[in-house]
């Protein structure tokens, strides 16, 4: 059993040290392949510990872009100790539901629609989805339910993906 189950308690903080340790040997790693980060997760799922990392470049991620970047990263992680239990990794693109981390990635989506989680209440909601309008000065200016603007403090959102448009 992983030494972050204490007395059968999960403790937080081991997946999150994971990811963070993962996310620094992944970001000088993946511009030598004229990729960038997207994402990455730690999660214990179908009885197995999976850690995802979402890349992403120009022109679409390939199946052999996954299978370098995972040869690369897993032997960077073996090679650091950061996981000493057994987990599989699994390099994929982002999709069409792209998670926007950075103020960058929020840049490159102005004018699409997102769908975001704010991590405490702004007006009595936390959850909101609309088109983004702007970003500027730390802030997101989103178009929301009847065409009302809303802004939002980038520092705040918990989470937030592009949310895809189906054509009719």
């Amino acid at each position: 059993m992983p030494a972050f189950y204490v007395r059968g308690i999960f403790v937080m903080s081991e997946p999150k040290r994971i990811v963070n340790e993962v996310s620094l040997l992944a970001k000088p790693l993946l511009p030598e392949f004229g990729m960038e980060m997207v994402d990455v997760e730690f999660q214990f799922e179908s009885g197995r510990w999976v850690l995802r990392v979402f890349i992403d470049k120009d022109g679409g991620v390939t199946v052999d872009d996954c299978a370098s970047i995972s040869r690369e990263l897993g032997d960077l992680i073996e090679a650091e100790n950061i996981i000493d239990f057994s987990y599989a990794i699994e390099i994929s693109s982002p999709g069409l539901n792209r998670p926007l981390t950075k103020e960058d990635d929020f840049i490159r989506s102005i004018g699409k629609m997102v769908k975001l989680k704010m991590s405490k209440p702004f007006n009595k909601r936390r959850n909101f989805a609309g088109r983004l309008a702007n970003v500027k000065g730390g802030m997101i200016s989103l178009v929301i339910d009847d065409n009302n603007l809303v802004e939002l403090p980038l520092n705040e959102i918990d989470k937030a993906r592009l949310k895809y448009e189906f054509d009719n």
